[in-house]
């Protein structure tokens, strides 16, 4: 074999490897993304369960109020609000972008209320 006829052999190499590389590095970032909007979500909710905890005194429209007000300062939307006597339950959703895939929610579930 002449070393000619492998001229610019590692030019292709290379352009392989980066290519792996940028698709390696976009995944990576869309996994953080949406980790990062699953943390969000969850502490939108678990705030939002201790905001309508607090208010039920009011009663539990008022409760959930608070925590739809709760929710909508961290960015994110109450989709259910259960109050039974002086339990909570508030299911929240966050939207995320996930560039390919459109716009997902991530969905986190929070209780407040006395210890079982």
């Amino acid at each position: 074999m002449n070393a000619r006829d492998e001229r610019g052999s590692a030019t292709v190499l290379t352009c392989f490897g980066l290519a792996a590389l940028v698709v390696i590095t976009a995944t990576l970032l869309h996994l953080g993304s949406a980790v990062s909007v699953r943390h969000r979500a969850q502490s939108a909710a678990d705030l939002a369960a201790l905001a309508a905890g607090v208010g039920l005194d009011r009663g539990g429209e008022s409760a959930c109020a608070a925590a739809r007000a709760v929710a909508e300062r961290m960015h994110a939307e109450v989709v259910d609000c259960t109050v039974d006597d002086w339990d909570v339950v508030v299911t929240v959703t966050a939207p995320m972008l996930l560039s390919s895939l459109g716009i997902r929610d991530a969905r986190a579930v929070a209780r407040a209320g006395p210890a079982e």
